[in-house]
């Protein structure tokens, strides 16, 4: 479920990277028929036709209702009635969220919550949030490890259900990987860097010296310090929650690999989901850029018909995940029990692999991943590209991130402070790294 504006959000994306809000205090209904009652805990919610209402906050276009599962759940159901509201931004909606679970008041019957988000709700709302592991319809084996334990508190109660995630490919241009003598094939070129993100730097390197003017290997170092950090476990935090970006392997390999390539000429020193990036697509002014699922649509979006088969998809150097979100059901809720229900059904391996096909939203169930719907998928756009296939086998060496509640500012100060004043104002390394902490250590003293 990622769509530009949810990327932003988010995401980063894990916290990954970026932006999105589902309407709590001033989000708009996506439903036209009108329910009665108001907001917060109390008695069931009927509309004027005595049909339950089950409301759903969620941020950005989270997908179900443009995929059309909404209505095929209430034609399953016709005594259900479902209303979405909708906040373009998590940077909005997150912090209503908290608002209406310190009044326990004000909420939807579901909430959707973002991966940047997440390790927050589990270890200190979680007992604002029914336990989902023995709901009736869940089944804790349809869903990756760690997409499981993400949304599960430290005493075993499951807060919110995993909806997608965003296992990494990398998107390459292949008209220009071949005026670089780079071969195109994907396979080819997945092996170029197979195992090891220091290859794909190198191969960025061979593209300098012999790639078409006016054009980088990759967008930003910024979106490869994210791409190389989000494979690994422990990144900002350790396991018994200790803040550890200071000495972080994860965080000083993604750093050093981020300025071999910033210093090294093979950036388009862009800030992604910016307007100048939006055009550098249109333009193709670079060959590579790191790709979730759900980034192959925006790529098709900005670059339009002129990139039709130019672009393609082949395997990182290393399994990855960048975006992903959940859903859970607040105890203040006023229809608890249709409420699980609603939600077993949307994230169940059926509902995901629907899902992926309208919204280009991967599953975080691999039964869904032996559906035709998903297993089948290839895209036009990107040379036929098997999709489904590509995305399934990232998904599954995907490590269980250890994320932490400052995760999102963390990786924003390393990517939009430090990175970037070695990209575009020409500081040093030293110098970007101690603005990123100065950045950070303000954030989590605050």
């Amino acid at each position: 479920m990622r769509t530009s504006t949810r990327t932003r959000r988010r995401a980063v994306v894990v916290a990954a990277v970026v932006a999105l809000g589902a309407g709590l205090l001033g989000g708009c209904a996506e439903d036209s028929d009108e329910g009665t009652g108001g907001g917060g805990s109390g008695g069931s919610k009927k509309d004027a036709k005595g049909r339950t209402v089950i409301e759903i906050g969620t941020f950005g276009v989270f997908g179900y209702k443009q995929a059309g599962l909404y209505d095929e759940y209430m034609k399953l159901h016709p005594e259900i009635l479902i209303k979405e509201d909708v906040t373009e931004r998590v940077d909005t909606y997150y912090p209503e969220l908290l608002t209406h679970l310190a009044a326990n008041s004000g909420l939807q019957d579901i909430q959707a919550i973002e991966v940047g988000n997440i390790n927050e709700i589990a270890t200190t709302q979680a007992d604002k949030f029914e336990d989902l592991s023995k709901a009736p319809g869940i089944d804790k084996s349809n869903w990756l490890d760690w997409k499981w334990a993400q949304g599960t508190a430290k005493d075993g109660r499951t807060v919110a259900l995993g909806t997608d995630i965003g296992p990494m490919g990398l998107c390459y241009r292949k008209d220009l990987f071949a005026k670089a003598g780079l071969p195109t094939d994907r396979e080819a070129v997945g092996k170029l860097w197979a195992g090891d993100w220091q290859k794909y730097v190198d191969v960025g390197k061979r593209y300098k010296a012999k790639g078409p003017g006016g054009t980088t290997f990759t967008d930003s170092a910024a979106g490869l310090f994210a791409a190389v950090n989000n494979g690994y476990a422990e990144r900002f935090y350790d396991g018994d929650g200790k803040l550890i970006y200071k000495d972080s392997p994860a965080v000083k390999t993604a750093w050093d690999l981020a300025m071999q390539a910033a210093e090294g000429g093979l950036t388009g020193k862009l800030k992604q989901f910016d307007k100048a990036w939006d055009q550098a697509y249109a333009n193709g002014t670079f060959a590579t850029v790191s790709c979730p699922p759900w980034m192959l649509g925006y790529i098709k979006e900005k670059a339009g018909t002129a990139g039709e088969d130019k672009w393609d998809v082949a395997a990182a150097p290393k399994p990855a995940n960048w975006g992903g979100s959940f859903i859970g059901v607040p105890k203040a809720g006023k229809n608890k029990a249709e409420a699980i229900k609603l939600a077993a059904w949307l994230t169940a391996p059926e509902q995901q692999a629907k899902l992926f096909d309208k919204q280009a939203s991967f599953p975080s169930t691999p039964p869904a991943y032996d559906l035709d719907v998903v297993s089948g998928a290839r895209n036009p756009y990107f040379g036929d590209a098997p999709t489904g296939q590509l995305f399934a086998e990232a998904a599954k060496g995907i490590p269980t991130l250890v994320l932490g509640p400052k995760d999102q500012q963390i990786g924003t100060a390393f990517g939009d402070v430090g990175i970037l004043q070695v990209e575009q104002q020409g500081k040093s390394p030293q110098e970007g790294w101690k603005a990123a902490l100065k950045e950070i250590d303000n954030a989590v003293d605050g």
